[in-house]
This record gives structure tokens, C-alpha cells and sequence, in this order.
């Protein structure tokens, strides 16, 4: 019997983290894999990151919900719309399992609307905390979800602690983690000096703005680049997210004369990676991925304040000489040497095998549908 999934996509930075687990499933005979595309990629500008989807040949369904404007009322709106498309889209294809990442209003949409119509809920990075109000939102999903696949092992113990079935939590590690071993060896370095203009040691700044701080986002992204704008260092800057805040922060962003990209390609930005002198922001990139290339980070400010971190993160406020001191200090042998040792706490790079084989076993049952409230033992 073939087990329909629908994944949900809303941004550039999910579908990347996804994009080795979604091949795979597209890979099994038994599975039929569908995708729903929407929000950010749709955005022109926001670089419109549907060109890049269709180009792996997924069986894609539109969704056209965006944005119209930059505040948290549009958001609102937003996610309102999408559930009601996502109900008819989910009532015409008939997925046996919704699959979903992360925290974003996108992913909450989706677990309403499959909790309603009563198909079983995936949810990838339960548990994880940030700190920040997207935790109640990340959280919520949980509850609305049948199977969850935590990152890592305190991530598995908090979805305990919200009464889910400890038979239905597996600890798979960090899908994003796989395409960077699989290919961080093999980076074509000429390529991406080329592609990029580079010709001095850069730095990469990938930051969002923060739901509960919208009114200083703009602030935020000019201290940031007010710092790193003093250095010799090359800059390479990815827009933000397309959340409220986003677009005062590529206002901001566009005061600067500084290379500054709408989106980037996902192996071009794990390429990238492995070859800057720091990614400096708020991005989960900075947390999840960064320690697999022993990439000095500057986390700036509330976004990723709660997340489980490898030495290679230096925590920092949105303050431009706190961010020209954490510059300097990784140059430090201090901080080279904790850079040697530090390990990547968010698995082995193999969660793609694991979540495939999961969704391709499990049976899909009352039992999985029929949600019970577990005790702690």
C-alpha cells in the first residue's frame, strides 16, 4: 500500500534543512510524496525561491498565500487564509500524514488543519527552545502532532513533559545536518569565490527579526552592520525572513553598501559556510549547523537564546562594540582551541534515514489518531 505525505514549505531555510529528507522519501516506492509551497516563496522580493524548488522535480502544489505587509496583523492574516486553503487542498489530495518542521506560522497552519481532518501529524525539531514567544507556537504543533522527531535528547524529554506518547518520540538528530556531511568535503571553492565576488576572508550575516521586538529591528540589523561594516572583512548578507520587522530591516540593510542577496541557493550557502571567517546574526543556521565546520558564530540577541549550543557560539546583544569584541575574540587562542574540541550536539547527520524508514514502518491506526495525555512517571 503506497502512504500518501504532504510536506508544508513556507521559506527558503525550511525547505533547505529538508531537502535531503524529502529526496529520500521521494525515493521509496511505497511512498507518494506531495509539497505544498507557499508564503516566502512566492515573494519576488524575497527572491522567489519556487524557481529553485521546481527545479528537484517534487510533485508541488501552490498555495498562493504571502505577506501583504510588514506587521504582525498581516501574519495573523496570513496563517487565517492559509488554513483555509490548506483545508482544501488537504480535502482534494487525502495525505495519510502531514509532515512539518520547525516553529513557523506556515507549520501551525498545517497542524490545524490535519488535526481537524483527522491525518496524522510528523513533526520534525519538537521540543527545541528558543526562548522567544515562536516557542508557544513550536509548542502548540507539538500537541496538534501524532509522531515527533526531536533533535536531540532533551529535546525528546520536554515533548515527554507535554504528555506525548513516549512510543511515538524518536531522537533522530537534525535533518539539516546531513546534506553539510555529505558535502562539506567537496566544496568546488573557485565556484562559489566566483559566483560571490570574493577576494578577501568574508563573513556571512544571516539575521531575523524577533517577533516579540519588531519595533527595533531595524536598530537591530544596523548594529550589527555598523559593526562589522568597521572591519576588513568582505561581507556576504542573506535578507531576512519574511516576517514582520523584515521588510524595515532590508530598508535598513539597503542604507549599506554591502552585497546583499534576496536568497541563496542551499549548497551554495553550506558551501559558503565552510568557508567564511564567521556567521554572525540570529539564525538557527548559527546554532544547528555551524559546529559541524567548526565555524566561529556571533549569536546576536533573544532569538536562539534558549537553544542547546556548541563552544563555537558566543552569545552577544544587539550592540555593535559587543559585536567588534566578539570579532576580535575569535581570533584568540583561547577561543581557536575551544573551536578544535567543540562538538555539534544535534546528531550524526544521518536523521534523513532515520525519518524515512519511521514514516515508511508506522502504522497508521486509531491508536496513532486517538491522542492520550501521558503521565510523567
Amino acid at each position: 500500500m503506497i502512504k500518501k505525505v504532504l510536506y508544508i514549505t513556507g521559506t527558503r531555510a525550511d525547505y533547505g534543512l529538508m531537502h535531503d529528507t524529502l529526496k529520500l522519501l521521494n525515493e521509496y516506492e511505497c511512498i507518494h510524496l506531495d509539497i505544498a509551497v507557499t508564503g516566502m516563496h512566492l515573494m519576488e522580493e524575497f527572491g522567489y525561491s519556487l524557481d529553485e524548488i521546481k527545479k528537484d522535480n517534487f510533485n508541488l502544489h501552490i498555495v498562493n498565500q504571502t505577506f501583504l505587509k510588514d506587521d504582525n496583523v498581516s501574519m495573523s492574516i496570513f496563517i487565517g487564509n492559509l488554513i483555509v486553503d490548506l483545508t482544501q487542498l488537504m480535502s482534494e489530495i487525502k495525505p495519510d500524514i502531514v509532515l512539518l518542521l520547525g516553529d513557523r506560522g506556515e507549520m501551525l497552519a498545517g497542524a490545524i488543519v490535519a488535526s481537524y481532518l483527522q491525518i496524522p501529524v510528523a513533526h520534525i525539531h519538537g521540543g527545541d527552545v528558543s526562548s522567544t514567544v515562536d516557542d508557544s507556537a513550536r509548542h502548540a504543533i507539538t500537541k496538534l502532532s501524532n509522531i515527533h522527531f526531536a533533535a536531540t535528547e532533551k529535546s525528546a524529554s520536554r515533548i515527554k513533559q507535554m504528555g506525548e506518547n513516549p512510543d511515538n518520540i524518536f531522537v533522530v538528530g537534525a535533518p539539516g545536518l546531513d546534506s553539510i556531511m555529505k558535502s562539506k568535503d567537496n566544496v568546488d571553492k573557485n565556484y562559489l569565490l566566483n559566483k560571490y565576488k570574493i577576494n578577501k576572508d568574508f563573513v556571512l550575516i544571516l539575521q531575523h527579526p524577533v517577533s516579540l521586538e519588531v519595533d527595533d529591528s531595524a536598530f537591530q540589523i544596523q548594529q550589527t552592520l555598523d559593526a562589522v561594516m568597521s572591519t576588513d572583512y568582505q561581507v556576504i548578507l542573506v535578507y531576512p525572513n519574511a516576517d514582520a520587522g523584515g521588510r524595515a530591516m532590508i530598508d535598513k540593510i539597503n542604507e549599506y553598501d554591502v552585497d546583499a542577496y534576496k536568497n541563496i541557493p542551499h549548497d551554495d550557502f553550506i558551501g559558503l559556510l565552510s568557508l567564511a571567517s564567521a556567521l554572525i546574526g540570529n539564525s538557527s543556521s548559527g546554532i544547528i549547523e555551524s559546529s559541524s565546520f567548526k565555524l566561529p558564530v556571533i549569536n546576536i540577541g533573544t532569538r536562539q537564546s534558549g537553544r542547546e549550543k556548541a563552544e563555537n557560539v558566543i552569545d552577544v546583544d544587539y550592540d555593535s562594540n559587543e559585536i567588534l569584541n566578539a570579532l576580535g575574540y575569535i581570533e584568540s587562542e583561547e577561543y581557536k582551541n575551544k573551536l578544535k574540541t567543540c562538538q555539534n550536539p544535534y546528531g550524526d547527520g544521518k536523521a534523513s534515514e532515520k525519518i524515512c524508514k519511521i514514516l515508511k514502518d508506522i502504522e497508521i491506526n486509531v491508536d496513532l489518531l486517538n491522542k492520550k495525555f501521558f503521565e510523567l512517571e
